[in-house]
């Protein structure tokens, strides 16, 4: 499947998106306590959000893979073939 191949493995995406969504679940629990000041509320709204937002980025990490925009142009290489490097003549 074309969404899968990219410049990054898939463990690495799998990776970035459960750290990051590690530090955003952070954020909810303490967002969440801050508008409802009760723990068990705020607990129920992090968890929840954990595996679908895990899910989600990792597609959208994975399908920014597939776009070239913004990266830099990869150098293409010379063709040597079998040619010898060229040799300065000296007269004898």
């Amino acid at each position: 499947m074309l969404l899968f191949r990219g410049k990054e493995s898939n463990p690495r995406s799998l990776m970035k998106a459960i750290s990051w969504r590690t530090l955003g679940s952070i954020d909810t629990f303490v967002l969440g306590l801050l508008f409802t000041h009760d723990v068990k509320a705020a607990g129920a709204i992090a968890s929840t959000e954990v595996v679908t937002k895990i899910l989600l980025y990792y597609f959208h990490e994975r399908a920014w893979a597939q776009v070239g925009w913004g990266l830099p142009k990869a150098e293409p290489e010379e063709d040597k073939g079998d040619v010898l490097p060229q040799q300065d003549s000296v007269p004898t």
